[in-house]
């Protein structure tokens, strides 16, 4: 029996199974959607968890327009050494090893404690990244220093992509039913791309007061400014409490082989989507550059780059929030396999039409077909791909079950920022060279829409109880001792001593 099928019978049973466990006897599990909170008491965890993704992606986006300052200011030093391509991508790495780290401890200890630690760590590495220096003023030495504050600022990114997400995830139980999954994605992904334009506009502002002529400011100021959205969220996660389902359904053993037969399929699935995703959407900078270049010339001012960088990642907004309702109206899955596949085919499009797109004549053409492009990734996979990972797994070891699907597609957008510039220079000319990294992405998104639409279960409102109703059922039939999950008083079968 499938998974979809199998999760629909435990749908259409209801919660009985989770309150009545046939040797335990009934207990009274209190509903997550408590009518006696008033509305703000049930929305500020959701925002507490999720809101700090905004972090993330104005410190990952930042960095774009800090490489470009600094390749400005140290021409001959940094523009031509490794510093240039390490300062980038070493924040990969590190949140690679962030998520592996925090998405184990988000369930073996504490998701409060695991997002407080993650927050901490951003604060103080985006701090020192904005005053790096080098012993003596060393130029090399200063970039030695911001690689290193790179590494650890991408641990503590990592460490908010289980941590937070998770626990997002599981206070939208408590949030309107109907609602819930466009809550999810309005402080998670659409915070991402929210900060990701940010990102561009502040250091445009930036460049227009300080001048061209005292970068060494805007640069620092540019990442410096990074500090404050975590600093805003260590208040509010200070007075957050576990998640109620978290501490309806953590585990003190985990059964290891039990949990890898009843959910590898799925985390194969969501990991594969997650990658080619990621390979796609970090990888199309090419284009955005490309097409600035166009627009702008080779020497116009770096703030009228940034300005056209800015117009560039708007186009994520509208598809993000549309995106998040349409979650909502017509789930995730839907949403993910329909945005996917229109991405793919607008792609197709763009690949056949590039030698008349990408010229000065039909830039504004090319721009908004690219953008359509850009706004639909966002729209499925950007928006749903994260709450499907979220969403498919049991409460206590989703942390560890979102934070390989999340590695698994920070690898992607490695391996596809290594990948298209290869397929590029082996391209036989200039038009072929445009041509074929879009071919190869629609390809892959007409095939991510195939495994949404045949391997991913359907996710609604209430899926994330009915999870944990489903994988209890499965251990207690596997012979795993359920009665020792959960914490004491919160509706669950402890053993006591």
């Amino acid at each position: 029996m499938s998974d979809s099928v199998e999760q629909d019978r435990v749908q259409e049973k209801g919660l009985q199974e989770k309150k009545n466990n046939i040797e335990a006897g009934p207990v009274d599990v209190p509903p997550l959607d408590d009518p006696t909170k008033s509305r703000w008491e049930r929305s500020w965890p959701t925002i507490a968890c999720g809101a700090g993704l905004f972090s993330d992606g104005y410190l990952n986006g930042v960095i774009g327009q800090v490489n470009t300052m600094l390749s400005y200011i140290y021409e001959d030093t940094y523009s031509k050494s490794p510093a240039s391509r390490n300062v980038s991508a070493i924040a990969f790495a590190g949140t690679v090893v962030g998520m592996l780290i925090f998405g184990y401890t988000s369930d073996v200890y504490s998701r409060k404690w695991s997002l407080m630690i993650s927050t901490i760590i951003l604060f103080i590495f985006a701090a020192l990244s904005a005053g790096s220096y080098g012993l003596n003023g060393s130029q090399y030495g200063l970039f030695a220093a911001l690689t290193a504050y790179r590494f650890f600022i991408g641990i503590g990114i990592g460490g908010e992509y289980p941590a937070g997400s998770v626990a997002c995830a599981e206070n939208t139980g408590e949030l309107k039913h109907g609602h819930r999954n466009r809550w999810f994605i309005m402080f998670t992904n659409f915070q991402i791309d929210l900060a990701f334009v940010l990102s561009a506009l502040i250091p445009m502002i930036l460049c227009l007061i300080c001048t061209q002529d005292h970068l060494r400011v805007a640069w620092r100021l540019a990442l410096g400014l990074g500090v404050i959205p975590p600093l805003s969220l260590i208040y509010l996660r200070l007075k957050l409490k576990e998640p109620e389902e978290f501490s309806r359904e953590r585990m003190r053993t985990f059964p290891v082989w039990l949990i890898v037969k009843f959910y590898w399929k799925r985390l194969a699935t969501v990991s594969l989507i997650w990658f080619i995703y990621d390979f796609s959407a970090y990888s199309f900078g090419i284009y955005s550059s490309a097409v600035i270049k166009i627009i702008t010339g080779d020497n116009a001012p770096l703030w009228k780059t940034f300005g056209w960088t800015t117009v560039t990642y708007l186009f994520y907004i509208p598809g993000s929030a549309l995106g998040a309702f349409s979650s909502d109206w017509i789930g995730p899955k839907n949403t993910l396999a329909l945005g996917v596949g229109l991405q793919g085919i607008i792609g197709f499009i763009m690949s056949g039409c590039y030698k008349y797109l990408a010229t000065s004549e039909n830039v504004a053409a090319f721009v908004v077909v690219y953008g359509i492009f850009l706004a639909l990734g966002e729209f499925g996979p950007g928006d749903n791909i994260g709450l499907c990972a979220a969403k498919t797994s049991a409460t206590a070891i989703r942390g560890q079950y979102y934070s390989y699907a999340a590695a698994f597609g920070k690898i992607g957008a490695f391996v596809g920022t290594y990948v298209f510039p290869i397929i590029q220079q082996n391209a036989p000319n200039k038009i072929r060279s445009g041509q074929d990294p879009f071919f190869v992405s629609s390809a892959l998104c007409i095939f991510s829409a195939a495994l949404a639409v045949f391997l991913l279960p359907q996710i609604n409102q209430d899926t994330v109880t009915y999870e944990d109703a489903r994988f209890r059922e499965y251990l207690t039939q596997n012979g795993y001792d359920t009665s020792t999950m959960g914490t004491a008083g919160h509706g669950t079968r402890i053993d006591e001593e």
